[in-house]
């Protein structure tokens, strides 16, 4: 069983800044990809960004430029870097950790939710 904590919403003026961590635990796991994700209009939820094991990133069109995602491997740690914010960007962002028991097939991977984490952009 993994454990998923996301941290560092808050409340912030269109054009700050604010860094969300997302932390995972739990015993002898492998971590696939960390990804944050938002509910959008319409949908359960959308990507934001991706970071894969290997290091690979990918964005939303609507956060290229603004959103940074990095990780921590020794940490299990990911972090989405937000600037530029705007309003829009007003949500709960959620932590999705895809890992699989460590010496078991990636195949047998889940995906693994945290509580989110709220961020309010005021205009």
């Amino acid at each position: 069983q993994v454990q998923v904590v996301e941290s560092g919403g808050g409340l912030v003026q269109a054009g700050g800044s604010l860094r969300l961590t997302c932390a995972a635990s739990g015993r002898q796991f492998t971590i696939s990809a960390m990804v944050w994700y938002r509910p959008a209009p319409g949908k359960e939820r959308e990507l934001v960004a991706i970071l894969s094991s290997g290091g690979t990133t990918h964005y939303a069109d609507f956060v290229k430029g603004r959103f940074t995602i990095s990780g921590d491997n020794a940490k299990n740690t990911v972090y989405l870097q937000m600037n530029s914010l705007k309003a829009d960007d007003t949500a709960v962002y959620y932590c999705d950790v895809q890992a699989y028991p460590t010496g078991l097939p990636s195949y047998t991977g889940r995906d693994y939710w945290g509580q989110g984490t709220q961020v309010t952009v005021s205009s």
